[in-house]
């Protein structure tokens, strides 16, 4: 096999690949409504109080020393704000970054084509990196490490491994498993956190920043009560700040009031908690039908008619952190406090998990 380092080659490589679907988001967002409402600076950036401020000192520093951001690893629960707070950083540092999926990432030649398209100080978001295949991840490892590209071309005793430099450049994953990413890609980012599941003040926040956005008038009463039921989560309050809009337009002369919230909330089969009818679902199977658990969640996914995915990335982490839901080695059981909310009394479940 022989190595040549040649970056002469690198334009004619890079007329032969095609880059898969990628979006670059610059600094100016398009005015559709999941870009509008997204924060662009961390002033407007609520929660995740102790990631900004890591991530402050992190960019004053590059840009002090004139170098780019370590490789950053986000995980948690999905719509806590993973691709919007790359795209914040990305502003902070004032630079384009270039959004993509592992999904979409099927062929040697599309991260190759990613990779070759980049200029100095440009960031690449990679949403859902735990789905990267083998071969994607190992091409990712020089290119993360040595800003270097390995080539291979031929066959047999013709291979030839052309190394091509890189711009310098900042990787930054999003995933809500970090537990499946393997060892050496998930060793190779700088800073790695968790996002956290915001609290009923900061989607006070959320709500109220969105609602002024969209030109829709609110009460801090409707904005506390779509907070109680939003589990946690910014994308979803500002789904709701959206349907619900729809039906205060119509009944209650275009603004959300306590009543408005809690009707329309209502209308849509949510509860005070923020659980719907598969939440609810859920709970009640596991009680009734399968004696308070434990049962397995393929088990579960096939009873209730919905997809397993849907249950353990939607689902399962509210319920666990309401306390609902319990995750053991032989299945899914449903908790005391779950019992209680269903109003569920002198069961057998009941009486397996109380002891009375």
């Amino acid at each position: 096999m022989t190595i040549i380092s040649d970056d002469n080659n690198k334009n004619s490589i890079q007329k032969n690949i095609k880059n898969p679907i990628v979006e670059t988001e610059h600094i100016e967002y398009d005015k559709t409504f999941e870009t509008s409402v997204r924060p662009k600076t961390f002033e407007e950036y609520t929660g995740q109080t102790e990631l900004k401020d890591a991530l402050k000192i992190s960019i004053e520093a590059a840009k002090k020393r004139n170098t780019v951001l370590d490789h950053m690893l986000f995980y948690g629960p999905p719509g806590l704000g993973k691709t919007t707070l790359a795209g914040v950083i990305a502003n902070q540092m004032g630079v384009d970054f270039k959004v993509t999926s592992a999904p979409a990432l099927e062929r040697p030649r599309d991260i190759i084509g990613i990779l070759m398209s980049l200029k100095g100080g440009e960031i690449l978001f990679i949403d859902e990196i735990h789905r990267l295949n083998t071969v994607t991840e190992e091409i990712l490892y020089p290119a993360m490490e040595d800003f270097v590209l390995d080539i291979t071309t031929g066959k047999s005793q013709t291979v030839k491994t052309m190394r091509l430099s890189l711009p310098k450049f900042t990787l930054i994953g999003a995933t809500t498993k970090a537990g499946a990413l393997s060892s050496p890609l998930r060793d190779r980012f700088g800073i790695v956190h968790r996002l956290q599941f915001y609290n009923k003040e900061e989607l006070s926040k959320v709500i109220k920043r969105t609602a002024s956005i969209l030109d829709i008038k609110i009460t801090d009463e409707g904005a506390e009560v779509i907070a109680k039921c939003s589990r946690g989560t910014p994308r979803i309050a500002n789904r709701l700040v959206k349907r619900i809009s729809d039906y205060a337009l119509v009944k209650f002369d275009g603004v959300i009031t306590e009543d408005a919230a809690k009707q329309s909330l209502k209308m849509l089969n949510i509860d005070e908690m923020g659980l719907d009818n598969t939440d609810r679902a859920i709970l009640t199977m596991i009680a009734k039908q399968y004696d308070g658990g434990p049962v397995g969640i393929n088990t579960l996914a096939a009873a209730l008619g919905e997809d397993v995915r849907t249950l353990e990335d939607v689902c399962e982490p509210y319920l666990l952190q309401c306390g609902f839901l319990q995750r053991t080695p032989q299945g899914r059981k449903i908790s005391p406090e779950g019992l209680r909310f269903l109003g569920i009394k002198n069961n057998s479940a009941q009486q397996k998990l109380f002891g009375d």
